[in-house]
């Protein structure tokens, strides 16, 4: 089994809809979150190199429904890297429900980034940091 980089969850009312379940919009904020964590735990300089030049821009953002989640529901977000082209990444999520009884798979989604720098009115494609690089080695 490939090595994921995990972040774990705690559902809470704010993140559910009238019906009680989770509204969907909270599963692509918990892949922006996840990737963020994971930028702050495993590639801080990248951090750095965000406040610089470095632009990171989401392309495509992804995800399929397996089973509902709802409040107070624990969850454990696994981020792996599917692939890293010269100025693209592509992250794989697993949304999974952590319980006594075991853990149980209730979405999978994708995003897919491209690294960008310069000026705001005149970015352009630029390669995937080296430092992401190597910090995403182990999960690929």
């Amino acid at each position: 089994m490939e090595e994921c980089y995990e972040y774990r969850q705690t559902v809470g009312f704010e993140e559910t809809n009238m019906v009680g379940n989770v509204y969907y919009l909270n599963y692509l904020r918990w892949q922006s979150r996840c990737r963020e964590m994971f930028l702050k735990d495993r590639a801080s300089s990248v951090l750095e190199d965000l406040q610089q030049d470095l632009k990171l821009f989401t392309l495509k953002v992804d995800c399929e429904f397996f089973a509902e989640l709802t409040a107070f529901d624990e969850l454990s977000i696994r981020m792996r890297l599917i692939e890293l082209a010269q100025t693209q990444l592509q992250f794989g999520f697993d949304y999974v429900r952590l319980a006594a009884g075991g853990e149980t798979l209730v979405a999978r989604g994708n995003q897919r980034v491209a690294c960008m720098r310069g000026p705001n009115t005149r970015t352009s494609p630029a390669r995937v940091p080296e430092a992401l690089a190597k910090a995403l080695q182990p999960y690929s």
